[in-house]
């Protein structure tokens, strides 16, 4: 037989295989927990068992590739302990189902659904997960699809004795789309991982939204985070792409950039950051953004608005490129307390400060005099806080105008010599989650 005839044997094989695997998979419909355990038993690769409308208690492992799929009203009650379904197969779909009430044991791993080891190829999407250990957890696996799920913690625990909504450890190229998760540590937390896609998400009630460790080539885009501590933190991590993401009525800061080298935060959107207890402890205030320890990161488009710091930076953060950024109305543009003096414009354009009151003769949209944020009072308050019952004193306003006037650059500090007349045109709508209803549960 020919080289050729061989060839277009082996496909014919395959293609009878591949055909004969299609035509032997079946359906199969349980309404009761012993039959859905003897179904995950005897099910066929590549069968649908459908849960229908009825109460499922205990815990399930699924250990071929299979989709498990619930209709109207069917539940899972893990009654507590250990977690709801365990997927120790690859090519799993689990779709449509209400689970509740898993272990809270953190070290354990308990979780609604709990992905094994060197899995992949898992779908898990339009579920209703509420409990008090993880939502969703996976470790060293690849591509996992979650989306359209709708997970909630245990409001009552401590925020940091709450499992995170989906956890993913030593995961690569996972996708995790329009999820609502609410009432847990942290809405997705990342470790160890490569090449992951966060989008369009909304999170409420939690430490963090999205929150990076130690991960690399990441992407997140279009999550809304609300009432939380910190919107987004990226921490010992490089190379992750964070843009038109949203953070809103945080009490720490909005984006956290930590020993984090090779990220682009663009185009997002940081507001109202208060610490309700900062103007009591300076030092503690709510921060659009913290930068600590950051090198090589480029900060461009965003807007920092309305919160107690715009952007503080400390410890080693000097080294990025910050630029055609809008500072609007916060208490205080920026907090760096350094020796070095940082211009933080790139091309002839820096950043547009709704504080700035210099003129622009030349008509070509930049400021003719140069910006520094801070004055030396500042600094000296800074420095010294506990000299800040002074900061308010008729000497002190008097210094800060006499400086002003004079417009002496102190040889340390930020310094914008290319400041924008106008905010910086950011198309927030493009990317950001288009409509409340995109997130909510519908089984």
């Amino acid at each position: 037989m020919s080289k050729m005839a061989h060839v277009i044997a082996h496909i014919m094989i395959i293609g009878s295989v591949a055909l004969s695997n299609s035509l032997m998979a079946a359906t199969w419909t349980v309404n009761s927990s012993d039959g859905l355990r003897e179904q995950l038993l005897s099910a066929g690769r590549g069968d649908t068992i459908v849960l229908q409308d009825a109460h499922y208690s205990g815990n399930f492992e699924i250990t071929y590739s299979l989709t498990l799929q619930g209709r109207q009203g069917a539940y899972i009650d893990a009654l507590g302990y250990g977690s709801a379904i365990t997927v120790s197969a690859s090519n799993v779909v689990i779709e449509g189902i209400t689970i509740q009430n898993w272990g809270a044991d953190l070290y354990e791993r308990d979780a609604a659904i709990l992905i094994s080891e060197q899995t992949e190829n898992i779908t898990i999407n339009r579920n209703k997960l509420t409990g008090d250990g993880f939502g969703i957890r996976a470790d060293h696996s690849r591509s996992l699809t979650i989306i359209h799920n709708q997970i909630s913690g245990n409001q009552q625990l401590h925020i940091l004795d709450r499992g995170d909504g989906i956890y993913l450890n030593r995961v690569e190229q996972a996708v995790i789309e329009f999820n609502q998760i609410s009432h847990v540590r942290d809405g997705v937390y990342i470790e160890s991982s490569k090449g992951s896609l966060v989008a369009n998400n909304r999170f409420y009630e939690q430490q963090y939204g999205i929150h990076y460790m130690y991960s690399e080539q990441d992407e997140a885009y279009g999550n809304v985070s609300e009432n939380v501590n910190g919107g987004y933190a990226v921490m010992s991590s490089k190379s992750v792409y964070l843009h038109h993401n949203r953070a809103q009525n945080a009490s720490e800061y909005g984006v956290l950039l930590n020993i984090t080298n090779g990220a682009r935060i663009e185009f997002n959107v940081l507001r109202n950051i208060h610490n309700p207890n900062g103007q009591e402890a300076l030092g503690n205030q709510g921060r659009a953004m913290f930068i600590y320890g950051a090198l090589d990161n480029e900060i461009r488009g965003n807007e920092f608005a309305m919160s107690d710091i715009g952007i503080a930076m400390a410890m080693g953060g000097e080294q990025n490129r910050i630029y055609e950024n809008n500072f609007i109305n916060n208490n205080i543009q920026v907090k760096y307390v350094g020796d070095e003096l940082l211009q933080w414009s790139q091309a002839g354009r820096g950043n547009y400060w709704s504080s700035y009151m210099g003129w622009d003769h030349s008509q070509d949209g930049i400021g003719d005099q140069s910006y520094q944020p801070n004055d030396s009072m500042d600094k000296l308050f800074w420095r010294y806080p506990e000299a800040k019952f002074l900061m308010n004193s008729p000497v002190v306003s008097l210094l800060r105008w006499v400086e002003s006037q004079l417009t002496v650059f102190s040889a340390s500090g930020i310094k914008d010599d290319h400041p924008l007349m106008q905010p910086f045109p950011i198309n927030h709508s493009a990317e950001l989650a288009r409509d409340v209803s995109e997130f909510v549960y519908e089984q």
